[in-house]
């Protein structure tokens, strides 16, 4: 059956991708249920706070700082081989978290074993969206990458309640051995793609004789040398931003619309209840013009936050939350949509490796600004500054508009059978027929080959976590 471009459902007509999505899916369950159980074990063995919050730290800061090493990584060597390494080394420190939890090691060696399955994470996720393109059709891009924010949000829900279980009848040691289970069966998934051509970098993105520096600066000269991109990734940002300051400021407007602490939690849950919304309408919403699908997406973020000070009855707290968790993923999943179309594939694992840190990074500089906002100014100050800023960065957006605006999927049919396109591992048999204009048709600029320092990220995915645990994988 055919089904709607740029939908979730057309995206998983692809038996490629659908691989790659399980195998997500599985470690995404995994990573959530392996969080509870590594705070859980820490506090336990500690009784102290402080202890369980470096745990925490401990997974984060690594991909903030390695972030950029991991983007050079996926653009240097096959991804294919990056993927399957990144998730042995994974298994293998599971195994040894594992260990520290049966046999009562120093508890030093949690966070310390955490940090390292994070740096050994950081090339995975610029290789997964550095391979999507290559699994689907460019105008079931949309889709594609609803799936995967979809897959992350339902990890957010599912990990946990797994967790919990599992510390219940069993052990932190448990739920780690499990997780080590997930890496194994994501390795099988990406083994199940057998075409390696998906996985293949370009011979220019392989040299590698920049050195480490230069070719970070080249991510970095890939992102400038495309404004519209940096608009989005400024865009994503800034959600990022907000819902840092949501794990403060959402604490008092739950108390204030009467839900008192334990509403805190049905606030967050409404936005990911909204996340999961923004996910099913991120194709339609991509097939409006640019400039108009990202400044309603953030409008969707700010105008809400703006109202919260007022919102004094519950439901309308969590309408508004909701509100925003739609806004934010519709940002989300049309950027990671535009720099794939954008950038070049020989420098876009290294554009993602700084466009992903920034966004995490951007729930760290969140959380640390909401009490200081609220220590100065009072909450109804903090949130209005908060929905002010992404209003403001709206109004921006809307008055940037491009020439000859269409939106990006319209070009998906010249784009999708253009010269030069990797092939599609997994395409439905049935393509429908393009009517091809007279003369040559133009090969978008997203797919030449320009020059290295003028060329080509669940992003994560923002959802639930105050630590923002959901975008590393």
């Amino acid at each position: 059956m055919n089904h709607k471009e740029g939908t979730i459902r057309a995206a998983l007509g692809y038996p490629a991708f659908r691989s790659l999505l399980a195998g997500l899916a599985v470690s995404q369950v995994g990573d959530w249920l392996y969080n509870l159980a590594l705070v859980t074990m820490v506090y336990q063995r500690t009784g102290s706070a402080v202890w369980a919050g470096a745990a925490t730290a401990a997974r984060v800061v690594p991909m903030v700082v390695l972030g950029p090493v991991g983007g050079v990584v996926a653009d240097r060597f096959g991804r294919r081989g990056v993927m399957i390494a990144s998730d042995l080394a994974r298994l293998v420190l599971m195994l040894g978290l594992t260990l520290v939890a049966a046999a009562h090691l120093p508890v030093l060696l949690a966070p310390v074993i955490a940090a390292l399955a994070t740096a050994a994470g950081a090339p995975y996720l610029p290789c997964v969206s550095a391979v999507t393109p290559r699994l689907v059709r460019n105008g079931d891009l949309p889709g594609a990458n609803a799936a995967r924010s979809a897959v992350t949000a339902i990890g957010v829900i599912a990990g946990p309640a797994l967790g919990g279980v599992l510390l219940l009848i069993g052990s932190p040691a448990m739920a780690f051995a499990v997780n080590a289970v997930t890496f194994g069966v994501a390795v099988a998934f990406t083994v199940a793609i057998k075409d390696r051509r998906a996985f293949a970098v370009t011979r220019a993105g392989a040299g590698g004789h920049a050195g480490l520096v230069g070719e970070i600066a080249d991510g970095a000269a890939a992102l400038r040398a495309h404004p519209a991109a940096v608009r989005l990734v400024g865009a994503d940002i800034l959600c990022s931003l907000v819902y840092g300051m949501q794990t403060v400021l959402l604490i008092m407007v739950a108390r204030q619309a009467g839900l008192g602490l334990h509403g805190y939690g049905y606030l967050f849950a409404a936005i990911g209840a909204g996340g999961l919304i923004g996910t099913s309408v991120a194709g339609r919403v991509a097939r409006l013009p640019q400039h108009v699908a990202l400044a309603g997406s953030l409008a969707l973020v700010g105008l809400p936050t703006l109202a919260m000070p007022a919102a004094h009855w519950a439901p309308a707290a969590i309408l508004l939350a909701g509100f925003t968790g739609a806004g934010a993923l519709c940002v989300e999943i049309m950027t990671e949509t535009g720099l794939q179309r954008m950038l070049d594939d020989e420098v876009f694992g290294r554009a993602y490796g700084l466009a992903l840190p920034a966004s995490i990074a951007g729930i760290a500089v969140g959380s640390l600004i909401a009490p200081a906002l609220v220590s100065a100014f009072g909450v109804t100050a903090a949130l209005v500054a908060c929905g002010a800023v992404v209003t403001a960065y709206c109004a921006v957006v809307w008055r940037t508009r491009p020439a000859g605006n269409t939106p990006a999927a319209a070009t998906a049919p010249a784009v999708a059978t253009a010269a030069g396109f990797a092939p599609m591992i997994g395409a439905p048999t049935v393509v429908m027929p393009v009517i091809a204009p007279a003369g040559p048709v133009p090969v978008p600029a997203a797919r030449t080959a320009p020059p290295l320092s003028a060329v080509r990220p669940t992003v994560p995915l923002r959802l639930l976590a105050p630590d923002g645990d959901a975008l590393l994988r």
